[in-house]
């Protein structure tokens, strides 16, 4: 059973997690994500599930460690996490059912909550989907929380209702959604479109989540207009 956490979601546009956990309750997040934690929070890092976790997560791209900050003290303590660029957090409760993210969607989550890497089934959106064969895996009874850019626009797809989405502003499903990626159509919409040649296409029922401003997205367009800056000097 994972801890039943409190908690709060801070700010407008730019969001932070604020969990409240009573004597002996704890979190784990994802190295650097935390903002601050009042006394009695204990922390600490480990491989969260072993050497083998620790090394399948490395090879996938992902840190070596988790860190965890557990209430050791008589009193409820507070401690808040925030990523580590713009954008807003939204709250899953795994009870409804366990769900697929990108890696670097998951910010934090109770303790009991199970964080695993997943490698896609297929290989076309292993090569083709912008996060290569690795998605995070959370599932559980717990409460886990995603951060994505921008507005998180969710939607719910009926059994064999259809989306596709860029493969950048996908942020996470429900493991009841099928995906795979297809090719966009047309030889013009292939080399003019500006969307690139993969779309990930998700299949219902269940619930997809995705983002308005992917960070590689707003980061190709600092770059793009650095280069112009100096170009134009």
């Amino acid at each position: 059973m994972a801890d039943e956490i409190e908690y709060e979601i801070l700010g407008e546009d730019f969001h932070a997690v604020l969990i409240t956990l009573d004597p002996g309750e704890a979190v784990q997040a994802e190295p650097g994500a935390l903002m601050f934690m009042e006394e009695d929070i204990d922390m600490g890092t480990s491989t969260g599930g072993g050497l083998f976790s620790g090394l399948k997560r490395k090879l996938a791209g992902e840190k070596f460690f988790v860190t965890s900050f557990e209430n050791e003290g008589r009193v409820p303590r507070k401690v808040a996490f925030a990523s580590e660029h713009p954008g807003n957090v939204r709250a899953i409760d795994l009870s409804e059912g366990t769900v697929f993210c990108q890696r670097d969607a998951f910010l934090c989550c109770a303790r009991g909550v199970t964080v695993s890497v997943a490698f896609t089934k297929k290989l076309g959106a292993g090569f083709f989907g912008g996060e290569g064969f690795v998605l995070q895996k959370l599932s559980g009874e717990g409460i886990a929380f995603f951060h994505a850019g921008g507005h998180v626009v969710e939607r719910t797809l009926g059994e064999g209702e259809q989306l596709r989405v860029d493969t950048g502003c996908l942020v996470g499903f429900e493991e009841t959604v099928d995906y795979s990626i297809k090719l966009v159509g047309g030889v013009t919409s292939k080399i003019f479109g500006g969307e690139g040649l993969f779309l990930a296409s998700l299949e219902g029922p269940g619930r997809v989540w995705m983002q308005t401003m992917p960070f590689s997205r707003f980061a190709d367009r600092i770059v793009e207009a650095t280069e112009q800056a100096r170009g134009e000097r």
